[in-house]
């Protein structure tokens, strides 16, 4: 039998080794902890699609993403807001969003925000007198016929806005740095075939700016219906018509509906390269269930029929980018969005749909990268 003065020697001694063992093997704490990286930069974008003249379903879904508050103002700080047109048309209030959107455009100047606006197809068939969806709520809405039209001229309020403020296509830019990347945002697809694609987006613009001029400028074809169909104007030329043709920016479908998942992703790679963008975001073609995106999310498609003349799904795409410096000592404390030139830095960017209820993610891609 061991004596209990023995036993306490040998325990001590026990002890001891398997204390020694134990901080030889395994590190300290703070060895086994990797710090969290510190954000420098960050932007967050939201898009949404087609409103056709809703609203309250508007609003419900700027105030889900957090770009207004109750009242309907801005509460996006530096936040980007993209909407991709078609806000007219089969809703009786599509005036009233537009005079929202012109509001929040210049409280998201004040800012650090911006809001970015695209024609659809809808704004420029009421535009050339297509009103063939126009609801007689939204006629008695603006006053009669002749109001709403008068508004429309490049005289009226609504008239300036569209040529000063919207544009058939937009390419936006996450950061200012020369490898942040850019999107591309139309109201229907891009076809890699039209012709006027590139220069990008300056040559779409500016037939854009040029078609929607001609057909705002008094005298403006009269409605249709009740008077017979106006076609375009008759000073268009033959690239302003290819604009608002079939295979144009404002009615082509095919990113969104060919069935061949092969070629539309052969498709986005080609836009890809000619346009120097990551995505290519649209809207014009409704899924009434959720936002569609194709090829790693390359395409994406945000129309989920948000007016209640649809009774889709309320939705917002989302995509927030971020660089954190790989070292954390490079961290500018006096002015964390302040950049370095010649920092490696980690850049992260997050795609997701957002509904009423919940959130998909759509894609995350994170590579380093050196300004």
């Amino acid at each position: 039998m061991i004596p209990r003065s023995h036993l306490a020697i040998i325990l001590a001694t026990l002890i001891a080794i398997f204390w020694l063992v134990g901080t030889s093997f395994w590190p300290k704490k703070s060895a086994l902890e990797t710090p969290a990286r510190k954000t420098a930069f960050r932007q967050r974008l939201v898009a949404v699609g087609d409103l056709h003249g809703d609203l309250e379903n508007a609003q419900k879904v700027l105030r889900m993403a957090k770009i207004i508050d109750q009242n309907a103002n801005w509460i996006g700080g530096t936040d980007i807001l993209v909407q991709t047109g078609d806000v007219v048309d089969r809703g009786t209030f599509a005036f009233d969003i537009y005079r929202m959107m012109q509001r929040l455009r210049g409280q998201a100047a004040d800012a650090g925000g911006q809001l970015v606006s695209i024609l659809g197809n809808h704004e420029i068939m009421n535009a050339i007198g297509d009103w063939r969806y126009v609801t007689d709520e939204d006629i008695k809405h603006c006053g009669s016929t002749a109001q709403r039209q008068k508004d429309m001229s490049i005289d009226g309020w609504l008239g300036q806005e569209w040529l000063a403020n919207y544009s058939s296509t937009a390419l936006v830019a996450l950061a200012d740095h020369p490898q942040a990347p850019r999107l591309s945002f139309t109201h229907g697809s891009l076809r890699p075939s039209y012709p006027n694609l590139t220069p990008y987006p300056g040559n779409i613009n500016r037939l854009g700016h040029s078609l929607l001029t001609k057909a705002l400028t008094p005298p403006m074809a009269m409605p249709y219906p009740p008077n017979p169909y106006p076609g375009l104007p008759r000073a268009l030329t033959d690239a302003e018509a290819e604009l608002y043709a079939e295979g144009g920016p404002f009615w082509w479908r095919g990113l969104a509906q060919s069935p061949d998942e092969k070629l539309v992703c052969g498709w986005a790679e080609q836009l890809k390269a000619k346009l120097g963008v990551r995505r290519i975001i649209g809207g014009h073609t409704p899924n009434f269930e959720r936002i569609v995106d194709r090829c790693e999310a390359s395409i994406i498609i945000i129309d989920t029929g948000i007016s209640s003349a649809y009774g889709g799904v309320l939705s917002a795409l989302e995509i927030i980018y971020t660089l954190s410096p790989t070292a954390p000592n490079r961290i500018h404390h006096q002015d964390p969005l302040l950049l370095t030139q010649g920092t490696e830095y980690v850049e992260r960017e997050e795609v997701h749909a957002i509904y009423e209820n919940r959130r998909r993610q759509l894609a995350v891609e994170e590579r380093t990268i050196r300004l």
